[in-house]
Formats: structure tokens, C-alpha cells, sequence
């Protein structure tokens, strides 16, 4: 019987435990890399009424991140075309780490406060509650309000922060068999998209078919947010009254909300890397936080995964991980600050508010038919080729006589 394979000589830190930094964590676990996550939450848990990953997400799924669920997808018919649409489980990727027992380990009530760079020794990660942990490398994984990304940027940055994107929305859930009462079954089992000036609202369905996820978008018109709170209690009169005079499915569905709140919707500003000298690196909403028209924040944040795990499974020893975190910028920061961009672009045809576009539904129609293309038909394999040929020409320039005397890595 072969022994079995040594860990790699090095260890990795991720900072937040959603599904960016839990995909991560199990393909690096996977990959025989000791890694160890800190999530500021006392458990794993679902926030939100669902997450929608598109086919470039499950086919950038790395191997053993538990199961990925299909659901039929005649929603958004209008504006995503044919396909499907894949759920994922925190509880999945929990699982699978533990079933795993090749030394991915998790820490709860973990809110960073600070990272030192300890040069050779690695870097050190200072809590909120007094502790601290070392490792070599730490990856923020800790969504929009990243500490990591704040750590890393800087506080004077102003992308060291998210931006409000002059939109906000009210959500709320319906039991499907009250909404199938009210609006039939085609209208309640099928995702809509209502759009109108200003405004749109999307319905989808969710748990197994069970409850429809209602959301009603708007503009604010001054494009300020000043309140602290990103989500607010509000009540349903306040909310229908911004949609006066809007169809009767849209006020009907809207009608059975019992409990509503209002969401904030930010992103962040693009950056000029989303690594510091192989002890930072950056992955997911903490590097490119969007808005969520597009429904591919999730999904950007497997891909990160992937290429980033890959990267990582293929170098031995820590002087590396510089190269690694370059050759990840490279290939993954011009795409998913793409996303932030298309998505706000996105959400201003939905309101009629594009310049170009407007209130011309033919011209609406014609661009969401195809904003869509260029997320889900990423050829990964390629991508992953590149960033895989960038990290060997980084490791030759570590490795030359001229690296050693000048220090060159590529790095920043």
C-alpha cells in the first residue's frame, strides 16, 4: 500500500466561510494543502433566500465540493435563454471538508482585526477576541464588507469600502400555492421579470418549489445611501405605493409579501490587484462584489476558487505563493471586475436606463439575450491554461540567477 501523499510544506488562511471561501477550502484540502478557515459567524449558515449558480459555475466546480443540484430553468426566458440553473449547499462543502480528514479545520467567532507580515515567518492574524494564528498566506474570502480587502488596500483607498449603486429592492417570500392561487401557475412557478421606469421586479421560485422569492427593484433618486443599516424592516404599504399603477401580477404578488424588507444594493470600485507580496490574496464578493442583476457573483466566486486551488496544488514551498497570487490576478481580475460592471449595467436596461438602450423594448430584448453569453460560456480549461503557463514563467524568473539579485517575482 503507497503511503499517504505529504501535505504540502505550507499553510493558507481563509478569512470567511461562504461558499467562495468553503469551495476553496475543500479543493485545497482535496490538494493535500493544510488550510484553515476563520469565519466571524459562531456556525455555518444560509443567509439569503437562495443563491443561483449558471453553468460556468458547475463546470468550474472542483472535485469534491459536494453536490450540485439542477433545477429545470424556463426562468428568466426573456433574459437568460435556455440552460440551467445549479444550487449549492453550505452544508455540502461543510461536509465534505470534514468527511475529507486531510486537515482542513475551521474556527467560529474569528473576526480578523489585523494582519502583520512576518516576512519568512509568514503572516499573523489578530482577532477581535485576543487571539492569533499564523500561517504563510491569508485569503480574504469575507464577502463585501471584507476586512481583508481593507487590510489589503489600505483604509485611505476609497475601493477599500463598497459603493452604493444607486439601487435598492424589497424582498420578501410567498408560499407557492398562494401565489399559484392568486397568479395561476404558469406566471407563479415560472420566473418572471416585470420591467418599468425606475423599476423592476423579479419572481422566482425556490426550496424545492415550495416558496416563490419576490423582489422588487428601484432607483433611488438621489443615488445616496446614508443610513448605516444596508437592510431595513419596512412595511408593505410603503412598498406598494412604489409600485402604483404597475400591472396586477406584479401589485398581486407583491400583495401576499407578509414580512418585507428593504435591501441596500453596493458593490465595490475596480482595483488595481488583488494581491500583496504572496502573504494577501483576495477571492470572491471581498475582490469583486456586485450587484446582484446578473446572479453571477456566486458563481465568479467557484471560478476564483478553482484557478486559485489549482494554482496553489501545483508549487512546494512557500517562497512560491507570490507567483501563485500573480498568475491569479492576472487571469481572474480583468473578468470578474468585468461582472461588476455588466451587472450595474444590467440593472439599468431592466429600469430602462441605459442611455443607449432606454424604454425600446426590442432593444432591451435583443441586448439580455446575450448579456449572459460571455459569463456562461467561459472555456475554463483554457483559462486555467493560461494561469497555469503564467505561474511557470513567474516560477522561472523566481528561479534565475537575476531574480536572486534583484529580487524580481512579478508580484506587487
Amino acid at each position: 500500500m503507497l503511503p499517504p501523499p505529504q501535505p504540502k510544506p505550507f499553510s493558507i488562511a481563509i478569512v470567511g466561510g461562504g461558499i467562495g471561501g468553503l469551495c476553496l477550502a475543500v479543493a485545497l484540502v482535496h490538494h493535500n494543502v493544510r488550510v484553515h478557515v476563520y469565519e466571524a459567524a459562531p456556525a455555518f449558515s444560509e443567509i439569503g433566500a437562495g443563491v443561483g449558480l449558471g453553468p460556468n459555475a458547475r463546470a468550474a466546480r472542483p472535485g469534491h465540493l459536494g453536490r450540485l443540484r439542477a433545477v429545470p430553468d424556463d426562468e428568466f426566458r426573456v433574459a437568460r435563454g435556455a440552460g440551467k440553473v445549479f444550487q449549492f449547499s453550505l452544508r455540502d462543502g461543510e461536509a465534505e471538508q470534514r468527511r475529507s480528514g486531510r486537515g482542513g479545520a475551521a474556527s467560529f467567532d474569528k473576526r480578523l482585526v489585523g494582519i502583520e507580515d512576518e516576512g519568512e515567518e509568514g503572516v499573523v492574524l489578530k482577532f477581535s477576541d485576543g487571539t492569533l494564528a499564523i500561517h504563510d498566506a491569508v485569503v480574504g474570502c469575507d464577502g463585501i464588507k471584507s476586512q481583508v480587502r481593507k487590510l489589503l488596500l489600505g483604509e485611505g483607498n476609497k475601493a477599500s469600502e463598497p459603493v452604493f449603486s444607486g439601487h435598492y429592492c424589497y424582498r420578501g417570500l410567498v408560499p407557492a400555492d398562494k401565489a399559484i392561487e392568486i397568479l395561476g401557475e404558469d406566471l407563479a412557478t415560472n420566473s418572471q421579470m416585470y420591467l418599468g421606469n425606475h423599476a423592476h421586479v423579479l419572481t422566482t421560485l425556490i426550496e424545492q418549489g415550495k416558496v416563490v422569492n419576490v423582489v422588487g427593484y428601484r432607483t433611488k433618486e438621489d443615488k445616496r445611501w446614508n443610513d448605516s443599516a444596508w437592510v431595513k424592516p419596512t412595511t408593505k404599504e410603503e412598498m406598494l405605493a412604489e409600485f402604483d399603477g404597475w400591472s396586477k401580477p406584479v401589485k398581486s404578488i407583491l400583495g401576499l409579501i407578509e414580512k418585507v424588507d428593504m435591501w441596500a444594493l453596493f458593490d465595490h470600485l475596480p482595483v488595481a490587484t488583488y494581491h500583496r507580496k504572496g502573504k494577501i490574496c483576495l477571492l470572491g464578493d471581498s475582490a469583486h462584489a456586485s450587484t446582484p442583476h446578473h446572479g453571477a457573483g456566486a458563481g465568479m466566486a467557484v471560478e476564483d476558487a478553482l484557478i486559485l486551488s489549482k494554482l496553489l496544488a501545483s508549487i512546494n514551498s512557500a517562497g512560491e505563493l507570490e507567483s501563485v497570487f500573480s498568475a491569479y490576478d492576472a487571469v481572474r481580475r480583468p473578468r470578474s471586475q468585468r461582472l461588476v460592471a455588466s451587472s450595474r449595467k444590467v440593472g439599468d436596461v431592466y429600469n430602462f436606463e441605459d442611455a443607449a438602450i432606454g424604454d425600446n423594448m426590442e432593444a432591451v430584448r435583443e441586448y439580455l439575450q446575450h448579456a449572459w453569453e460571455w459569463i456562461w460560456n467561459e472555456n475554463l480549461d483554457r483559462q486555467l491554461e493560461n494561469a497555469q503557463l503564467l505561474l511557470k514563467m513567474r516560477l522561472k524568473q523566481l528561479r534565475s540567477p537575476e531574480a536572486h539579485s534583484n529580487g524580481v517575482n512579478g508580484g506587487t
